[in-house]
């Protein structure tokens, strides 16, 4: 009998044991049973997940980049043609130019890398990413507050929290609970493409924190009266922080202070 692999730290494992919980990630993931063209999973570890996911997709391509998992994962899925497994880092993959969704279980040491990798897809249309609760409910809004990335990516897609997973769902059981963070590409973008390089100077400008407000950053490079005009416009007290803005208040302030 084969011994059980050990899980390796240096690569932030902690597999998804809980059936209940991989099957609601990949509803989410692939809603109503409708098959994606391309889906391509993070992390498929002993493929849990991937096994929920295969039989809603065209096409599977499971990344793994333990090599002592690589084995049983072609073994697992050797009858399901619509299954492919790739051994190696996810990152180190290229983006397929044809419209593509990503799910996973992601390692939560490299969340960031994972969500930025998607964000620079062009054909990404979706991702559903399994991470710890606390990044999830930072980027989506759910503390009430809205981080810098989120503004930024918020005119091309959309951030939502779509649900939590308790900590004893993985084995080993991590220090804390995860969320299930839902990325979308919107069809129609917020700002065209010519809008977009002001939209990103003002975020930044704003979120430089000089002057202990939203409203002081943004004076350092616009006249306070039209400051004070966008601030009305959008509603905003004059001493928010800039943490407590949320993105369809920025795209108003954009509306008055862009170029």
């Amino acid at each position: 009998m084969a011994r059980p692999t050990r899980v390796s730290r240096a690569l932030s494992q902690n597999f998804l044991a809980d059936r209940a919980a991989t099957e609601r990630l990949a509803r989410l993931a692939v809603p109503n049973r409708r098959h994606a063209p391309l889906l391509l999973e993070v992390s498929a570890g002993k493929g849990a997940l991937t096994d929920t996911l295969a039989p809603r997709c065209r096409e599977l391509i499971a990344y793994e980049i333990d090599p002592r998992l690589v084995p049983g994962l072609r073994a697992r899925f050797s009858g399901m043609p619509q299954v492919r497994v790739a051994a190696g880092d996810f990152l180190a993959a290229r983006p397929p130019r044809t419209p593509f969704s990503v799910a996973g279980n992601v390692p939560f040491s490299r969340t960031a890398a994972v969500v930025d990798w998607c964000l620079r897809a062009p054909s990404l249309t979706d991702a559903t990413l399994l991470t710890q609760l606390e990044y999830a409910r930072k980027r989506t809004g759910d503390y009430g507050s809205w981080t810098q990335l989120t503004i930024l990516t918020w005119p091309r897609h959309e951030w939502r929290l779509v649900g939590r997973v308790g900590r004893h769902s993985f084995r080993p059981v991590p220090r804390v609970d995860a969320g299930i963070v839902r990325i979308e590409r919107r069809r129609t973008p917020l700002l065209d493409a010519a809008a977009y390089a002001g939209w990103r100077d003002l975020v930044e400008l704003g979120f430089t924190g000089i002057g202990g407000s939203l409203h002081a950053s943004l004076r350092r490079t616009r006249p306070r009266r039209r400051v004070d005009a966008a601030f009305r416009a959008a509603r905003l007290d004059p001493g928010v922080l800039v943490g407590q803005v949320a993105p369809q208040r920025w795209l108003r302030l954009y509306e008055v202070l862009g170029p």
